[in-house]
């Protein structure tokens, strides 16, 4: 399959990345819960919670911008090419640290941390931790999309550049013709 053919699986997953990014974020961002004993717990409270709201908004934004211009001809392919490579590395990473960001506090709020003597909060902020944990699934799930769409923009812009052009008969070069028919012997 060359790289005209993945054109369907990337359109899906960036339209994949859209709800899923937006899920994730309105799960997190409507996420507080008030205690009589303990007082309120809201995401913006804790600054991996809000790192991952901000990187779930941004990733949408370039995913819904991404197939927009992905639409769209274009006469600069092979630089497009490169910066939705990069795009999609960028945002890749972006939603790597944000989702380790999550996961670090949704550990110390299930869990706690006794050498420093902090106790776990989800006794107490149960509906907050299960509206986090199902946040932090959703952003997994885009993570798992620009993934695979970070493998098949590098599959786009690297192949292309890994065959020699075919001369004006429309055949390999003729180096590349001579080592397909070279046998080697070991």
């Amino acid at each position: 399959m060359g790289a005209a053919g993945l054109k369907v699986p990337e359109m899906a997953l960036r339209l994949c990345v859209v709800p899923l990014s937006l899920a994730s974020l309105w799960e997190m961002a409507s996420n507080a819960q008030a205690d009589d004993t303990y007082g309120e717990v809201k995401f913006s409270d804790l600054s991996g919670f809000s790192y991952l709201v901000g990187v779930n908004a941004v990733t949408a934004a370039y995913a819904v911008a991404s197939v927009l211009a992905s639409s769209f001809k274009r006469p600069l392919a092979a630089r497009y090419d490169w910066v939705v490579l990069v795009m999609d590395q960028a945002s890749a990473y972006l939603l790597v640290t944000s989702a380790s960001a999550a996961a670090e506090l949704l550990q110390l709020a299930r869990h706690g941390d006794r050498g420093v003597s902090w106790g776990e909060a989800c006794s107490y902020f149960g509906r907050f931790c299960g509206k986090a944990t199902v946040s932090l699934a959703l952003h997994a799930a885009a993570l798992a999309c620009f993934a695979a769409l970070s493998l098949v923009s590098a599959f786009r812009v690297f192949s292309s550049r890994c065959h020699p052009p075919p001369d004006a008969d429309g055949q390999p070069p003729k180096h590349a013709r001579d080592e397909e028919q070279r046998v080697y012997h070991y």
